[in-house]
């Protein structure tokens, strides 16, 4: 709607009401922040945000000399709905007149209520991010595990000492250096959001108890908070058990201590996996390899941003050691050693062996 309303106007002002009865995602000033740098991200320097409170948009527009709203149409219902408003607006309350424009064909059938209903099932968020620009979606999925953190550590019975601490931590496993960082090409927060709702999935199919899901969730948020550190003595996954049990966020929380936490981190660590026994180690391992078994194009998408996070490998180290991964996992795979929780392997086992496949065959056709 804004590229259309720049190819009219030498300067656009989007008007954002604030309506106390509607529930919406954002709060209003978060929704100007997104949809400013949403239009900065364009190179679209000509785009003001304005907040309306307590007032007509018609009128607020006709106040800062604005003759024409634009408003999108998807179909005759939205058309006979904007049209009494248009007809109010000028009638009513003298204000500026509205000019309807049609979406593009593939958005036709979008709507905020329809991206919304998306959230939720495994993969919802990949689904998601093909509907509403970048900082948008960053925002929501902020969102979404700010409220899946809070969930987990049960912020209403926290004191606020406590709930700071957690807040803090929030903060260092999102931000820039965390799941946030620039060079989180796949073990980002898109990875978060896919390994939890991993685990609701598996929860909701296998009557889990609430004391083994939280545990499996501590533990996936915090097993890739430390990634390629320097030292050659620790693993990242070592470094990530130990930053667990540094956070100390059991004991702030009144919790008693949890090493399993730790454990289930380690076993992400395939060095250590097969030295660690845990009740939950074969699902914490389907969890975190789930991603294998994906749609063609997700795990596309995946194996692209595994070879941006080792953008500094040459081509042909890349390719070999990748490959002999590649090869280790299809073996494992077709052995049916790969997912060892009957619920992984019955989801993602066979998927991910064309996966492999395709990948592989990929390796072995790229240059030196």
């Amino acid at each position: 709607m804004i590229a259309e309303a720049r190819a009219m106007a030498e300067k656009v002002v989007v008007f954002l009401s604030e309506n106390t009865l509607k529930a919406p995602q954002f709060p209003a000033h978060e929704r100007k922040r997104i949809i400013e740098q949403s239009t900065l991200e364009r190179g679209w320097d000509n785009v003001e945000v304005v907040i309306v409170r307590g007032d007509y948009t018609a009128r607020v527009a006709k106040n800062h000399g604005i003759d024409y709203l634009i408003r999108g149409i998807r179909n005759t219902s939205d058309f006979d709905y904007e049209n009494l408003i248009q007809q109010t607006n000028v009638d009513v309350l003298h204000g500026a007149k509205t000019m309807f424009v049609m979406p593009p064909r593939d958005l036709g059938s979008v709507s905020s209520s329809f991206v919304r209903a998306l959230q939720g099932p495994v993969g919802w968020h990949w689904h998601m991010k093909k509907f509403v620009p970048g900082p948008a979606y960053y925002a929501w999925i902020i969102d979404w595990l700010r409220k899946e953190w809070m969930g987990l550590w049960n912020y209403p019975e926290l004191s606020e000492p406590a709930r700071a601490h957690c807040e803090h931590y929030f903060a260092l496993l999102t931000q820039e250096n965390g799941y946030g960082g620039p060079n989180r090409h796949y073990h980002n927060c898109d990875h978060l959001v896919h390994g939890l709702t991993e685990i609701r999935a598996w929860a909701a199919n296998t009557d889990a108890s609430p004391a083994a899901i939280a545990s499996l969730k501590k533990a996936f948020w915090f097993h890739d908070a430390v990634y390629h550190q320097n030292d050659p003595r620790i693993s990242d996954e070592e470094a990530s058990a130990q930053f667990w049990l540094d956070a100390q966020l059991q004991q702030k929380c009144g919790l008693a201590e949890d090493d399993a936490v730790a454990q289930l981190i380690r076993v992400t660590d395939h060095f250590q996996e097969s030295q660690i026994d845990h009740p939950l180690k074969n699902v914490m391992l389907g969890v975190d390899l789930a991603i294998l078994g994906q749609d063609d194009d997700i795990y596309d998408i995946y194996a692209k941003a595994i070879r941006a996070e080792y953008s500094q490998v040459a081509q042909a180290e890349y390719r070999s050691k990748r490959g002999a991964a590649m090869r280790h996992l299809q073996q494992k795979a077709e052995s049916k050693m790969l997912f060892t929780h009957p619920y992984f392997a019955d989801h993602y086992n066979a998927r991910a062996i064309q996966n492999m496949q395709r990948e592989l065959h990929e390796l072995d056709g790229m240059g030196e």
